[in-house]
């Protein structure tokens, strides 16, 4: 099929629409969508970073949060148009987080040379359309599609529904970013382009303490690591977890302080807004993990992370204060014996970071899926995402045989 092209969904009885407003959607028919209406904490069972049974980046609640709050809104370049799918009844049965977008910031997934390009071209690249969880790097299903029958006719639907958007807005493209393997391989049989990247995750081998970590790596990275640690808390620094009934409008304001101070170091415009934390508190309170940082009785630096079923996902940091290794020691060594304490199978700490894999974090692909409107751009395009996979994946392959583990010794022959 050629590059760019899009595949008709089959006649159905299905009817598309994209609402205005993630408050115009029924948040219970939301997510049984996007996650299992059964889902617990437990941390079972385990599997890769994109079958998590209950992500809290496509709930309703985390999305309406950052429509609530001003942070995910047309004033800032997303405006909200969540695709859905309906049945014949009138039920939800498939739906998109997707917005229309005036800009490329907040991705994490970059396209601003696609973009200068076409400009030089004569074309116009904005508005686009961008399925994703706004400044939120976190693989996971983005096609969200209830279980039942006709589960495949729903989500041929919804992908064919993204192109019509996409004609029916003007816009030039539409981006699926941090998609789940299995969404990626769907999208790409529609005639979405594939691209490839990498994150550095955690991965928990079933161990019972932080030291049954530290155990299975070499020699040399257990002694920086455990330094690190010490350097870390040597000026007084006591470190605390909170979650749950435990977080107060104290703890959000303390964070929020780290979160604007990390933004201005940035040369950045932060992109939550301090009312976004509340309500997430108000809605979400038990997947919340704020780790913080205490010293002479005050908060100096603190990260805030979502639990799932199966993996912590650190989202933000901050500090107020300079401290050695602080930084690793909150976002890195905390969620690692937080994720071990409640035997959840991995840290995903964020997006970028070679200086991960020196801390036991170890690389994995990342995929994001890509409609062009114009043909000529999309063959540009697609001869450079064909480079651009090869170098990712020789990098992912050189990155793999960097970690820090102990390599099994070779058997000698008696």
């Amino acid at each position: 099929m050629p590059a760019g092209s899009s595949k008709a969904a089959s006649p159905s009885k299905f009817a598309l629409s994209a609402a205005s407003s993630f408050a115009k959607i029924d948040a219970a028919s939301w997510d049984a969508c996007a996650n299992p209406p059964a889902a617990g904490l437990s941390g079972k069972p385990r599997g890769s970073c994109d079958d998590d049974p209950f992500n809290p980046f496509v709930s309703h609640a985390f999305l309406s949060a950052l429509e609530e709050s001003k942070s995910a809104v047309a004033r800032a370049g997303w405006s909200p148009c969540p695709l859905l799918v309906e049945d014949a009844t009138g039920e939800l049965v498939a739906c998109a987080p997707t917005y229309l977008k005036s800009h490329s910031m907040g991705e994490y997934v970059f396209d601003h040379a696609f973009a200068d390009a076409f400009a030089r071209a004569g074309g116009r690249y904005y508005p686009k359309l961008q399925v994703a969880v706004p400044f939120t790097p976190v693989t996971g299903r983005r096609l969200l599609v209830r279980n039942g029958p006709e589960i495949e006719k729903a989500r041929e639907s919804l992908i064919g529904g993204l192109a019509s958007l996409m004609r029916q807005a003007g816009a030039s493209s539409t981006h699926v970013t941090f998609a789940s393997r299995a969404d990626w391989d769907a999208l790409a049989s529609f005639g979405f382009l594939k691209r490839l990247d990498r994150q550095f995750h955690w991965l928990n081998a079933g161990y019972q303490t932080f030291n049954d970590f530290l155990g299975a790596l070499a020699s040399r990275k257990r002694k920086v690591i455990r330094r690190e640690r010490r350097e870390a808390l040597r000026n007084g620094i006591a470190i605390e977890w909170v979650s749950g009934s435990d977080i107060t409008e104290a703890h959000l304001d303390a964070f929020f302080a780290f979160y604007m101070d990390t933004g201005s170091r940035k040369w950045g415009r932060p992109y939550l807004t301090r009312p976004f934390f509340s309500l997430l508190a108000e809605k979400m309170r038990e997947r919340l993990l704020f780790i913080m940082a205490k010293r002479a009785g005050r908060h100096v630096a603190g990260a805030i992370n979502l639990i799932g079923d199966l993996a912590l996902y650190g989202r933000n940091w901050g500090c107020i204060e300079d401290h050695p290794f602080l930084h690793f020691e909150v976002c890195y060594y905390q969620a690692i014996e937080f994720a071990i304490a409640r035997k959840l199978a991995r840290v995903e700490a964020g997006a970028q970071g070679e200086h991960k894999l020196a801390r036991g974090y170890v690389p994995v692909e990342t995929h994001s899926a890509h409609l062009f409107a114009d043909p000529r751009l999309a063959r540009a395009v697609a001869d450079y995402l064909d480079h651009e996979r090869h170098y990712v994946e020789i990098g992912n392959r050189e990155l793999a045989e960097a970690v820090p583990f102990r390599r099994a010794e070779p058997e000698r022959e008696d």
